[in-house]
């Protein structure tokens, strides 16, 4: 009896020590946002730590997010092909791939993309600063590692991914055009034409909402793990791999949450 006990209890403390852990993950953010938000206010800031955050995080990004919104587009007119071919209603084309582009695929695709190249980078960067001792070293300057680390990231990140959301946009509905014109033997004037017809501002509106909380999102994921690093570089593996998969959890909960406020407010 007293082994069955024992082996009845492995699941549930096994259950506590993960939720234990999920609320200390969700705690450290959470004051880390704090503090961020609050030194984001303040006049102290480092400027070229911004600027070369803009640069890093957004000029180089703009390849993989053109590329990702291209192949994003194309894929959501080959998806609603079939019904327009059974149909004839080349006329909803546009909006189809308007509507799943600017509101839902193309912001969750290009936030997923952001995080997997810049928030990771982003985490790895920061924990090879306090394995080497660097935060150690910003501190014993008088100076508060998130006003001058984290901040210009989290500014960075949310500003560019609201800019590249607009890229993207416009690039995927480049890309389901072409696809239209060469897969669908569907005019590309027609696309663009029920495109603009379909009063999509609402949707694209929500996009930028999407990118903006997502670009937010990413940066105190990725500050987070990245100023938490402990064990040399087993422990900086470890947090990268972590702040990728939160940071995608992240991205999802917040697009529901979004979604549904939006919806329920239109």
């Amino acid at each position: 009896m007293k082994a069955l006990a024992r082996f009845s209890s492995v699941p549930v403390a096994a259950a506590g020590r993960t939720l234990l852990a999920a609320c200390r993950v969700v705690g450290g953010m959470s004051t880390l946002q704090v503090r961020i938000l609050r030194a984001t206010f303040s006049a102290d800031h480092d400027y070229d730590e911004t600027l070369r955050q803009f640069h890093q995080v957004g000029v180089r990004s703009v390849g993989v997010v053109v590329a990702t919104a291209l192949l994003t587009g194309a894929i959501m007119v080959i998806q609603s092909g079939d019904f327009v071919e059974r149909t004839g209603a080349t006329s909803l084309v546009g909006w189809a791939a308007g509507t799943a582009v600017l509101a839902e695929v193309g912001p969750i695709l290009i936030g997923l993309m952001f995080s997997g190249r810049v928030g990771a980078n982003n985490t790895a960067e920061l924990g090879a600063m306090v394995i080497t001792d660097q935060v150690d070293a910003v501190r014993l300057l008088g100076l508060d590692p998130v006003r001058y680390l984290a901040v210009p990231r989290f500014l960075a990140m949310i500003v560019m991914l609201v800019l590249l959301t607009c890229v993207g946009d416009l690039f995927a509905l480049l890309g389901g055009a072409v696809t239209c014109q060469v897969l669908l033997q569907i005019d590309m004037h027609v696309f663009w034409q029920s495109v603009f017809e379909s009063h999509l501002l609402n949707y694209f509106a929500m996009g930028l909402v999407k990118g903006f909380a997502f670009g937010g999102a990413i940066a105190v994921v990725s500050c987070h793990y990245g100023l938490a690093v402990k064990g040399g570089a087993e422990g900086l593996g470890r947090a990268v791999n972590n702040s990728v998969v939160t940071a995608a959890i992240a991205i999802f909960v917040v697009n529901f949450v979004i979604s549904a406020l939006w919806g329920g407010g239109g």
